[in-house]
């Protein structure tokens, strides 16, 4: 009788536990998100910029202080000897010369070109890199250098007349008998010259200012 030897198979179910599912976790690739950052470089030169530029709308604002104080110091100049009889009278007056007139009309003209001029340099100081804007202000500079140079020198030779007199054109000073109109009118044209200066100085910023771009 052949005995027939049978095999059973059993499958048993291990249930996963918690060590299985570190494993399992930890054997798949980790995904990692890297974040970059990228630094702005500093520009050391649009901080020079902006720094001549604020520079150069406080020079502007002092210049402008010096004009109209010319202009207003000369175009109000007028001294009235007294005497006795209202029918004579000796008057001294700015308008009685003219180069004390293109005086008056040269630091009026740079004044009002000052008030003009402020908007453009605060322009040029919120967008330093503009090249168009520093380059007009410095055409316009130079031709006001020109303006207050020429008034400044003209009354500066009248008022040295005013105190010294010309010995050889037998001219006489009148500072004596009119003093305080020589003195406002002595006051103005320093104030004039100060103003000029203080354009060559802007003149010479512009330039080195477009020679940096």
């Amino acid at each position: 009788m052949d005995s027939k030897s049978t095999s059973h198979e059993t499958a048993v179910n291990i249930p996963e536990t918690e060590s299985t599912k570190l494993k399992s976790s930890s054997a798949a690739p980790a995904a990692t998100v890297v974040t970059t950052t990228k630094a702005i470089p500093h520009n050391p030169k649009a901080g020079l910029r902006r720094g001549v530029a604020i520079f150069d709308f406080i020079l502007r604002l002092c210049a402008l202080v010096f004009a109209l104080a010319a202009a207003t110091t000369m175009g109000t100049t007028d001294e009235t000897l007294p005497l006795f009889t209202q029918f004579f009278q000796f008057e001294a007056s700015y308008d009685d010369l003219p180069a004390f007139s293109y005086f008056v009309v040269a630091n009026a003209i740079a004044s009002a070109y000052l008030v003009l001029s402020l908007p453009l340099s605060i322009v040029c100081i919120v967008r330093p890199h503009l090249v168009g804007a520093k380059l007009l202000l410095l055409i316009l500079d130079t031709v006001m250098v020109g303006f207050t140079t020429a008034g400044a020198a003209a009354a500066a030779a009248i008022v040295y007349l005013a105190h010294n007199g010309n010995s050889t054109t037998q001219w006489q000073s009148i500072c004596q008998q009119f003093g305080d109109f020589c003195q406002r009118v002595s006051g103005a044209v320093v104030a004039s010259f100060l103003a000029a200066f203080i354009f060559i100085i802007l003149v010479v910023f512009s330039a080195l200012a477009l020679r940096r771009h």
